[in-house]
């Protein structure tokens, strides 16, 4: 297993990407400002894209393992990953999800714990309506994590 930081070409990413952010215009607002991590294990397995939000806090903006590789660990890796590299360089890691059980017992098995909501993040920002397991996304669910 290797993961590399990608520095040129991130759009190559962009179909995994979507997997985690439906929206192709929303993941334009934050990929070239961010720093893209790819996990490999023999091929591409996850990317994640993480932010600098202040001084002290970081933000993971997109996470996503191809679905036929989800339930082995890719993604708690790659997250273990990156609480490594930016410890020491900022405080705090946060991430925004919708309000998706599976989802956030993720987060929360990995060290986030919930901070805030952002009401009708889902209905403001998408030009669609957003759906997990048949239910409609609507209000943002905030986590954060100590570094």
């Amino acid at each position: 297993m290797e993961i590399k930081s990608i520095c040129e070409n991130k759009k190559q990413f962009l179909d995994l990407l979507l997997l985690a952010d439906e929206q192709e215009s929303m993941i334009d607002k934050y990929l070239e400002r961010g720093d893209l991590f790819a996990l490999y294990d023999s091929d591409l397995k996850s990317v994640c894209i993480v932010t600098r939000e202040s001084d002290d806090v970081c933000e993971l903006k997109n996470i996503a393992t191809y679905e036929k590789w989800h339930g082995n660990g890719y993604g708690s890796k790659l997250l273990h990953h990156i609480f490594s590299h930016y410890k020491g360089k900022y405080t705090t890691m946060i991430v925004g999800t919708g309000d998706s059980p599976w989802i956030l017992r993720f987060y929360e098995k990995n060290g986030f714990r919930i901070s805030h909501r952002v009401k009708d993040f889902f209905i403001d920002n998408y030009d669609h309506p957003m759906f997990d397991d048949g239910i409609q996304l609507v209000d943002m669910i905030y986590l954060s994590k100590a570094l």
